[in-house]
């Protein structure tokens, strides 16, 4: 696994990164405590970038302004990997974690196409054409994020895109309602349709019904199927790693058990994951999963560019690979994680109470 380099990020950009990720995703920072500390710092910083790119565009107030978001964020990526970043902590931690672990441009660039995706509100035709969507969207995090645990291989990458993508089905599971407020659907328009939903009128006027209900749990058993597929890719990953991607996978799973539970209506509701659950599967993703999954599926065909692009790119010649120290705290680790999570499920308690 690739250490940091020294002049990675200064330390008020390292600082700035976590920050942005503990109040943008609770979830990944609590899974991210249980990343060794050379790991988490660089997952931190990829994750606060993504983040802030997705934010760049979701909150721009006009089609016109997202697609100028786009084109900055087009233009940052190019000075990042020209070792000019933008004068942000995001910008300069990304510089450094592409540099350290050579990932290739293409792949923060498909992030990027994603969002531009978003920014023209495409709708997607049937389940190939929203896989594509979430090959650039969340298989190329998944695939970075390989990559900075020190994982490279074709195998391993095509389960890390399995996890991007399912987790990417779980986000559009969980927020149909939310979506059609904004004006966007990502439920494949061909099973609407054959379900009798006219993807207009939904927009005009989005509805909870027992035929959505069918197409989100669908859409859940599709990410189901991705989730254990990728379950044969976290054995490839250092053993330190492992129980932090588990973790993340448990509780992003879990929102589709509680979508099941709410009758499948994400209109009127948002499935969240309570912290008394999440301390339950943080505990979980310690013991390895005794499922039997095929490593060898093969990649969903729209994550093959994603994989391809990092075989045609060589290891950075800072990844000298050093051995691995024994994770000998996992006690004290685990203990701090569960602490922490319970720490921020008793803020959100007494934040939801507090009069406003």
């Amino acid at each position: 696994m690739p250490a940091l380099p020294p002049e990675f990020a200064a330390a008020a950009d390292r600082t700035a990164c976590r920050v942005a990720i503990r109040h943008g995703s609770k979830s990944f920072f609590a899974a991210g405590q249980l990343l060794p500390g050379e790991v988490r710092e660089a997952a931190y910083g990829l994750y606060a970038f993504c983040r802030y790119s997705d934010d760049l565009v979701d909150e721009a107030p006009s089609a016109a302004a997202r697609h100028a978001a786009v084109a900055r964020l087009d233009h940052r990526i190019g000075r990042a990997y020209a070792g000019e970043p933008a004068d942000t902590p995001a910008d300069r931690a990304f510089a450094e974690i592409v540099t350290a672990f050579a990932i290739p441009e293409a792949l923060p660039r498909a992030l990027i196409e994603g969002l531009a995706w978003d920014a023209e509100g495409r709708f997607y035709a049937d389940l190939d054409a929203l896989h594509a969507y979430g090959a650039r969207v969340a298989g190329s995090v998944g695939a970075m994020m390989a990559l900075i645990m020190g994982v490279r291989t074709p195998e391993a990458l095509a389960r890390a895109c399995d996890l991007g993508a399912a987790m990417q089905l779980t986000n559009i599971a969980r927020d149909v309602g939310e979506d059609a407020r904004m004006g966007r659907i990502y439920l494949p328009l061909d099973w609407m349709r054959a379900a009798g939903l006219d993807p207009d009128a939904f927009l005009a006027d989005p509805r909870p019904s027992p035929a959505l209900a069918g197409l989100v749990a669908r859409l859940l058993t599709e990410a189901d199927g991705l989730y254990r597929r990728a379950e044969a890719g976290i054995a490839q990953l250092p053993p330190r790693c492992r129980p932090a991607i588990r973790a993340a996978g448990l509780i992003y799973r879990e929102i589709g058990r509680e979508i099941a539970i709410a009758n499948h209506d994400t209109v009127t509701r948002r499935a969240r994951v309570s912290g008394t659950r999440k301390l339950a599967l943080i505990a979980r993703s310690l013991r390895a999963s005794a499922d039997e999954v095929d490593f060898a599926a093969p990649a969903l065909p729209q994550t093959l560019f994603l994989i391809q692009a990092v075989a045609q790119q060589p290891p950075s010649s800072r990844d000298n690979r050093p051995a691995l120290r024994p994770w000998w705290n996992v006690t004290g680790r685990v203990v701090h994680v569960l602490d922490l999570i319970e720490r921020m499920r008793e803020r959100e308690a007494f934040g939801r109470s507090a009069p406003s």
